[in-house]
């Protein structure tokens, strides 16, 4: 699968590229500035040995070629990224790592007006790209290293069981569990967990807390 991450250069986009990249998968870092880009993927590659593909790109060029494009952005940035990557985007899944959240309280949850980041980008872009949540609670320090095992769980929100299966392999590819969380109704949930997860890691002096859901089986 060719996967870009927008906002590959920051730490929750680079670890998921580094993650996919290690289980085979070939991945553009997408940037608003390519030589940035390029010249993270070029680190990532050297810190796997060189056995793996990631290559750099402006934002536009790295959507045009993937097959499944990952926003992995501040929430602030959101809506000029999918703008200027909207006409890239048509046909294609969107998997939506953004979160809303509004300093500087940022470990107070908060909606937008559409009632999440999620909600607002499918607003935006329209039917023809249909937007996926996933990867939002997952420790950046966590993902960073593929050496170490994931404990939390991927909540993945969607309308459609076939958009969230393609989140579901992406979770499995980076050692992460994948929980089917419901339509993409329920994101405003999952991108409010990260405010109270910030909060926790404040309060208990942690830098890596996490959800997992019991009660299921694998």
């Amino acid at each position: 699968m060719i996967i870009a991450v927008l906002g590959g250069t920051g730490e929750q986009g680079s670890g998921l590229a580094l993650r996919w990249a290690r289980a085979g998968h070939q991945v553009i870092l997408g940037s608003r500035m390519a030589e940035k880009a390029e010249r993270v993927a070029q680190e990532l590659c050297e810190r796997l040995g060189g056995q793996v593909h990631v290559t750099g790109a402006d934002n536009p060029s790295a959507a045009a070629v993937a097959d499944v494009v990952v926003l992995s952005v501040p929430y602030s940035s959101q809506l000029s990224i999918l703008n200027s990557v909207r006409d890239q985007l048509v046909g294609k899944l969107l998997i939506s790592v953004v979160v809303p959240l509004r300093p500087p309280k940022v470990s107070h949850a908060w909606r937008p007006e559409a009632g999440s980041a999620a909600m607002e980008a499918q607003s935006f872009l329209g039917a023809d790209i249909p937007v996926v949540v996933a990867f939002q609670n997952i420790s950046s320090a966590h993902v960073a290293d593929p050496a170490h095992e994931v404990e939390s769980d991927v909540l993945i929100c969607g309308d459609k069981s076939e958009h969230k299966a393609v989140a579901g392999r992406l979770a499995a590819d980076a050692g992460m569990r994948a929980v089917d969380a419901g339509p993409l109704a329920n994101a405003s949930v999952v991108e409010g967990l990260t405010a109270v997860l910030i909060g926790i890691n404040i309060r208990h002096r942690v830098a890596g807390a996490g959800i997992r859901i019991t009660g299921l089986s694998g």
